[in-house]
């Protein structure tokens, strides 16, 4: 019966829909290392290697380079988190968010490097010493001042994104600072066009930078901006009821027009934005709890700091602004028909969703769940009881975590006795898992998930931490 169920037509589309994803995701891949190329490529073109001639002109001509691909990375980190549908179609918002911060200090490191390097090769060229020479740059060159101004709150934007300086920071004063890097891009701008004969008139670099900055800027005016505040407009959605699940947990529901045109599925996460007294400014990832439906959306909610522990008294009718659909945590994601889903904590309000509108036959999805005790089983009833109606297997993992070392995402008693996830389901290797919990957490499932066999592109996770 596994062979017969392999050759199913009905995982033929799942398959093809991977395939498809993936060689999408190839081809933006090799775009990004395509820009890279032609960046160089372009300045090269332009009498880059007389500059090599000599060793002051080698400090420049490596600084310039340092500056442009730092500059074309840049621009492409800022376009990862612009939300453009096609970039979370091949990679799903959260992946394409961690490239985006994986990206965030090697792109510092090259602009920094272009910053070192032309003061030394211009010290060495003016036969200044490198503080002399940094001053010079400052008081002469054409826009220069403003350049430096936009160094300084690039390096704003990497301090504040440091693990050990954001646990510091609320979500909005770090969502705030980090606004900084479009500063920082616009700072850095004018100088590129006025110093130096890189990017003259009439030069294909200059036509190449013009594209892609205006393209960047369009990309982030339109899907950030333009496009959010349409969908609120015609979809009309206002809070219409408050579910108190537990302490401190509450499901939300809001109706509104149209919503079946938003063509969102279980598993998928908004932007929400409550525009009551107070709240108004906090914009807030929530995951669906509940297959959307034509006029309702749901989402549970745990108060987890200032920005989320008043929601459970917003007033009936507050207006609601949503940016989304986003993320792959859906059905459509699966290669196979086996599919096992891992949740923690409120982690399991996706797992809800997907489970209620995925075409999933009897036997066919397998739910773990994990709290340190009852209390954290959040919409326990919900899930017991719909894993009931689609004749999903339910394993409920009780129990806090070592608290040294937390190198399991197992409670201490089943973790002690070498319990993982391929012997809790044995077959692992030939389904799709669906994580979704706290950051380091997740990070533990997945690699458990990799250990088990589970091939890369069959893990699917959702992490709740910013």
């Amino acid at each position: 019966m596994g062979a017969d169920r392999a050759a199913s037509p009905r995982r033929e589309p799942q398959r093809a829909r991977y395939l498809r994803r993936a060689r999408l995701a190839d081809s933006l891949e090799a775009i990004v290392w395509l820009t890279v190329a032609l960046v160089l490529a372009l300045f090269l073109a332009d009498s880059g290697l007389v500059e090599f001639k000599t060793v002051p002109g080698t400090y420049t001509a490596v600084g310039i380079i340092a500056g442009l691909v730092g500059t074309d990375l840049m621009l492409i980190q800022l376009l990862l988190a612009a939300r453009v549908p096609i970039i979370d179609r091949a990679f799903g918002h959260d992946h394409a968010l961690l490239v985006h911060q994986r990206m965030g200090k090697p792109v510092f490191y090259l602009i920094s490097a272009h910053v070192v390097l032309l003061w030394i090769g211009y010290a060495q060229t003016t036969r200044l010493n490198v503080f002399a020479e940094i001053w010079h740059m400052f008081t002469t060159l054409p826009d220069m001042k403003i350049a430096y101004l936009g160094y300084g709150l690039l390096a704003g934007v990497v301090i504040t994104s440091l693990v050990i300086v954001r646990r510091k920071l609320s979500y909005e004063a770090w969502h705030v600072a980090h606004f900084l890097a479009y500063a920082a891009v616009l700072a850095a701008l004018p100088h590129q066009f006025s110093t130096g004969q890189l990017f003259a008139d009439g030069t294909w670099a200059r036509y190449y930078w013009l594209v892609l900055y205006f393209g960047v800027a369009a990309a982030l005016l339109v899907y950030r901006f333009i496009i959010p505040v349409l969908r609120t407009l015609r979809h009309d959605l206002r809070v219409s009821n408050i579910v108190a699940e537990a302490p401190g947990v509450y499901s939300i529901e809001m109706t509104g027009r149209y919503l079946a045109d938003l063509r969102a599925r279980g598993g998928q996460f908004f932007i929400w934005r409550f525009w009551s007294r107070g709240l108004w400014w906090h914009a807030h990832p929530f995951s669906l709890s509940a297959a959307p439906g034509v006029l309702r959306l749901k989402v549970t909610v745990r108060e987890l700091g200032s920005g989320t522990a008043e929601l459970g008294a917003l007033p009936i009718g507050t207006r609601v602004s949503i940016e989304g659909p986003y993320g792959l945590f859906t059905d459509r994601a699966r290669t196979t028909r086996r599919a096992v889903a891992v949740a923690a904590g409120i982690g399991i309000t996706p797992i809800i969703s997907l489970l209620e509108q995925g075409d999933f036959a009897p036997g066919e999805m397998t739910v773990i769940v994990r709290a340190p005790d009852e209390k954290g089983l959040y919409l326990y009833q919900e899930l017991h009881k719909l894993c009931i109606k689609k004749s999903a297997v339910l394993y409920v993992l009780l129990g806090r975590r070592t608290k040294k070392g937390q190198d399991s995402w197992l409670p201490t008693r089943e973790a002690s006795h070498g319990m993982s996830l391929s012997t809790i389901v044995p077959d692992v290797r030939d389904a799709d898992v669906f994580v979704c919990g706290p950051r380091g957490w997740t990070d533990l499932v997945v690699e458990d998930a990799k250990q088990a066999g589970v091939p890369k592109f069959r893990i699917h996770y959702e992490r709740f931490s910013w």
